[in-house]
């Protein structure tokens, strides 16, 4: 694979660079270690501003400055300022899988015109609301459709495919249960 991965770039990707990451993880595990954090503060009625500061990699902190804004539409007594926190769930699913699917296509020569992935979930507000105990808060089943367009083959693009449901994080997260562990503090 690291062959493959020393090519020129493709879509955007410094194959070179991916395979120095590969490579130095290969060699030591410590460098494969991630951690993100995000602070969110309320900003009056619905809405929530989260910063990102930086994160962590390989024990290194890397310095960044991100804002993202969350609000609700005016039907559910927000400002419709911007994206609800669903909107933002799906949205964040979905740029995590379109690295995979980018990546993935990268590593195997394919060169892509376009990628699109159309997400839809379906919930019942009784259940945020507390008014009934047989309704859950959140989702039964996300539908997700990926609309991707090359010069792969259909063989290429499954196993892409494939691929990115084994190793995107962020689908991983939502098709798993994962601990949650949370802690009030009082000010």
């Amino acid at each position: 694979m690291l062959d493959t991965v020393k090519n020129a770039p493709v879509n955007g990707l410094d194959l070179n660079a991916l395979g120095e990451v590969v490579e130095a993880i290969g060699k030591d595990p410590g460098e494969a270690i991630v951690e993100f954090d995000v602070a969110t503060r309320w900003a009056g009625q619905t809405r929530s501003e989260s910063t990102v500061t930086g994160f962590t990699i390989g024990g290194e902190r890397i310095q960044r400055s991100h804002k993202v804004i969350a609000d609700e539409p005016c039907q559910l007594l927000g400002a419709d300022g911007a994206p609800n926190p669903q909107e933002l769930l799906m949205s964040a699913l979905n740029a995590c899988m379109m690295v995979g699917y980018v990546a993935g296509a990268s590593l195997r020569g394919v060169n892509l015109e376009s990628v699109e992935i159309l997400t839809r979930g379906k919930l019942d507000l009784r259940g945020f609301l507390g008014l009934s105990e047989d309704v859950i808060p959140g989702y039964e089943s996300i539908d997700y459709e990926v609309r991707i367009k090359g010069d792969g083959t259909a063989e290429d693009y499954e196993a892409i495919h494939q691929t990115v449901m084994k190793t995107s994080p962020n689908y991983f997260n939502l098709s798993r249960p994962i601990t949650m562990n949370g802690k009030l503090t009082i000010s």
